[in-house]
């Protein structure tokens, strides 16, 4: 198991992290156009029903998106920082706990990348929300990594082939 595969949980009381990354065969510039095309994530992920860019903008800071996870709340998530084609993070907030994603796109060479995820809750209820979700949260990230490299794999096949 890779170090990016397994849970890590802070010692910080009030702080619970994971994270999770996987290598696709697909340059990393298609990997964050699938990726950050966060309203068609329902269509090659699992772990999200239902996602709307809530002002109608493409993904930057500030944007708010309403999504909605399996046996989860619907959470809207800002984004709080962004650098095009490398990463972004969002933020949620509930009463007694904020949660924040990180979503990091590394080119390894023309052709292969690398994602990581991370997912850390922060707050007074972190202690207890996080171990509370935590196996729920691991599949998350494990199918959001799953089906992002099918469909960036599929995709960069097709489009390869046809060029």
């Amino acid at each position: 198991m890779t170090l990016a595969s397994r849970w890590v949980v802070c010692t910080v009381w009030y702080m619970n992290t994971q994270q999770h990354g996987t290598t696709i065969s697909a340059p990393a510039d298609h990997v964050w156009q699938v990726f950050t095309d966060v309203e068609r994530w329902p269509n090659w992920t699992r772990s999200v029903v239902r996602a709307a860019i809530v002002d109608g903008r493409t993904l930057d800071v500030g944007t708010a998106v309403r999504i909605k996870q399996p046996r989860m709340p619907e959470l809207v998530w800002v984004v709080t920082e962004l650098t095009v084609g490398r990463s972004w993070t969002w933020v949620a907030t509930s009463p007694g706990i904020v949660t924040s994603a990180t979503h990091v796109v590394e080119g390894i060479d023309a052709v292969t990348c690398r994602i990581n995820q991370r997912i850390d809750h922060r707050g007074i209820l972190a202690a207890v929300i996080g171990p509370l979700t935590a196996s729920r949260t691991r599949r998350h990230l494990e199918q959001e990594a799953a089906g992002l490299k099918s469909q960036c794999e599929l995709t960069w096949s097709d489009g390869a082939a046809s060029a």
